[in-house]
């Protein structure tokens, strides 16, 4: 396991003994996100570094320097690290030589949540926006709005070959046609006037769709729904 802090260091943990094993220290602001695949450690930091690290030598091997605000956001599938920041910016980044292969510009506020398999991005924003990226040639594929859009900022995203699932403050979570950026339907709308319904984080199999909802004054216990889901059943 790796953590990041406040403190601006990272952690690797052995899950076994419960001991530290590594401390990663390079950053100099809080680090806001971590990306492990077992071999390479990559964290952003509010000192709006990327940093790629070799965590058996607590080496950092690069630091991809671009973003000129806070990092919020990784996704890193081996090849690519992917990055958002409260610049607006995404940017994708050659994980072995550290060099920025392209800024995907578009979005207006921070990314909060993305998810990247096989060269496709999808990007949950503040601006309350959805993207689908190419991360190969730059191109934004597919934006998800329109009329039946979120209403504030996107949370938290999940996506396959054919649908993209995404939950937002609005209290809503919604199904969408990855190819077309078709909206399809509503999953899930809480009562989200005021204090109210939050959806925080979504996970989502071929069965169940499982919520993480609360408030957004924490006058209420975050608690978990947990729905039976077929999405071809659920587009009759």
């Amino acid at each position: 396991v790796v953590s990041g802090s406040r403190d601006a260091t990272l952690r690797v943990w052995d899950v076994n003994s419960g001991a530290c094993e590594h401390v990663l220290v390079g950053h100099v602001a809080a680090v806001r996100c971590v990306q492990y695949n077992g071999r390479l450690v990559v964290s952003g930091a509010y000192d709006y570094m990327v940093k790629v690290w070799n965590a058996d030598r607590e080496e950092c091997l690069h630091t991809l320097q671009g973003h000129t605000n806070r990092v919020y956001s990784l996704q890193f599938d081996g090849i690519h690290v992917v990055s958002g920041s409260l610049d607006t910016s995404i940017r994708v980044w050659d994980v072995e030589t550290g060099q920025c292969r392209h800024t995907l510009m578009g979005h207006q506020s921070l990314t909060s949540g993305m998810e990247l398999k096989n060269n496709i991005l999808i990007s949950g924003n503040a601006d309350s926006t959805v993207k689908v990226w190419d991360i190969v040639t730059g191109q934004c594929l597919q934006t998800l709005s329109g009329p039946n859009k979120h209403r504030s900022a996107v949370t938290c995203l999940q996506f396959n070959n054919k649908f993209v699932v995404t939950s937002s403050d609005d209290g809503t979570v919604k199904l969408w046609d990855v190819r077309t950026g078709e909206f399809l339907r509503n999953l899930v709308a809480l009562e989200s006037g005021g204090s109210g319904g939050v959806v925080w984080r979504i996970r989502a199999s071929d069965t169940k769709l499982v919520c993480a909802v609360g408030s957004r004054n924490g006058t209420e216990e975050t608690k978990l729904l947990v729905l039976d889901f077929d999405v071809y059943e659920n587009l009759k």
